[in-house]
Parts: C-alpha cells; structure tokens; sequence
C-alpha cells in the first residue's frame, strides 16, 4: 500500500518489535485469545481460513492464525498462528475505509492470487507472480485499473499515487494479495492491501508476519480449498466473530 516507506521511517515506538516462529503464542498487546471459526456467521465457504484478530480496533499489532475445516472431524483445526502486524491507526470498517488513513479494513475477503520478489517456495499451489521492476500497484482513484497490477504503469494512473512493487523487496519478498475492493472497486476507498512479510513497524494497511510464517501460508494455501482471510478485533462493533 502506498505509503509503506512512510511507515517505515517513522518512529512508532508503541509498535513492537516482533520476530515470531510459525507458531507463536501473542504478547499481551495482542488478543488474549485467537478466533473461533465455529462462531462466525460466515468464513468464506471454504476449507481454508485466516484469521487474523486484534485486541482492539487502536491496535497495531494482531494474533494471525491459520485453519482447515476438517469434514471428517467437522470441525475447524488450527494449523498455525504468528504474530501479526496491521495499520499504524488501527482497523476500520471495510465498508467505511478511505484511502491514506493508514488503517486495515475488517470484514471477510479472497485471496486473489500471491505474487514476490523471490520465488514461491516449494509446494506453493497459489496463483504466483514476479514483479518486474515496471510493475505497480495502481492506487490513483481515478485510474481505470485502479487496485490493480499493471505492468507498465499506465499513462492515467499517476506514480505518486501508486506502488512500484519492486522498490519494497523485504515486505514483498512473499504476499499474497487480499481481496479488499477489488472484484468491483469503489474509487477512494484504498488500494494494495495485501497479507505480507513484516517491515520495521505497523502497515499503511495491510497485515504483515514474520518471513517464515509468510513462507509456511505460502505452502498451506489451496486454491481448491477458496481460502479466504477474516480480519477484526476481539469485541466491539469490528468483533472478528461478526464476520
């Protein structure tokens, strides 16, 4: 999301340094407790979810868990979890988000397709793309391929207002896009909100986790299973569960 390299400049004390395994217990700035997919009103209608569940709509940082729905056991599995980082002022309603704001959007979303500077690892089944270094992430509103991968960058889609995708080679080393405003986007309402490799502190939006977690979803994904990823808070209006 453009504004990352802000981000990564600014001195956001209150975020903390986190450097979790693929399976990490969560600090006390995060959820207590991850979310229960057997509680939701709905998780994609897939075999496949991620969860990623922060203590509070303020919080910066989030529990990122992973599940497979198990027919045989008809129930939801945990496969993994890490600790998580969101937006630098929060989460925000989907449905209510501006772009620039700096926050990541709650609701239930797709998972489109992953993309990185560094090759997939082994075993990874989801759709995969290399960036050149002519690929963007257009994020100027007015743009016809606005929230969109272009390569090159098109003439009404303005560099200032986009994400050359090669110029973050630790965040986007492996990501996987989310599919927030995407199948039919609405203008303003934010662009390039991806699940990707930890930087140096909060996002500009997106959820981000350690390397060998991002590495370890790569691997679990399955297009077959219609993976999505459910993103809130533990209570209040933006409760995980009310998804």
């Amino acid at each position: 999301m453009r504004g990352m390299r802000g981000i990564r400049r600014a001195a956001l004390a209150a975020v903390l340094a986190l450097g979790a395994p693929a399976v990490a217990a969560p600090s006390e700035a995060q959820a207590a407790t991850g979310a229960d997919p057997a509680a939701m009103r709905a998780t994609g209608g897939g075999t496949q979810l991620i969860t990623v569940r922060a203590a509070s709509a303020r919080a910066t940082t989030a529990l990122v868990q992973w599940w497979t729905y198990s027919t045989s056991r008809r129930r939801w599995v945990l496969m993994g979890q890490a600790a998580g980082r969101v937006g630098a002022r929060g989460l925000v309603a989907g449905t209510q988000r501006r772009m620039n704001t700096y926050t990541t959007p709650t609701g239930l979303f797709d998972l489109p397709f992953a993309f990185g500077d560094s090759a997939p690892p082994a075993g990874t089944r989801m759709p995969y793309r290399r960036p050149t270094r002519t690929t963007w992430w257009c994020e100027d509103a007015p743009a016809k391929e606005y929230n969109r991968w272009v390569d090159p960058l098109p003439r009404d889609c303005r560099a200032s207002e986009s994400e050359r995708l090669a110029a973050s080679p630790v965040q986007y080393a492996r990501a996987v896009l989310i599919g927030f405003n995407y199948a039919k986007p609405v203008k303003g309402r934010g662009a390039g909100i991806f699940l990707h490799v930890n930087g140096h502190g909060a996002t500009a939006g997106c959820v981000s986790v350690p390397a060998n977690s991002m590495s370890a979803l790569l691997k679990w994904l399955d297009p077959k299973a219609h993976p999505h990823i459910a993103i809130g808070a533990a209570s209040g209006a933006l409760a995980l569960n009310g998804y």
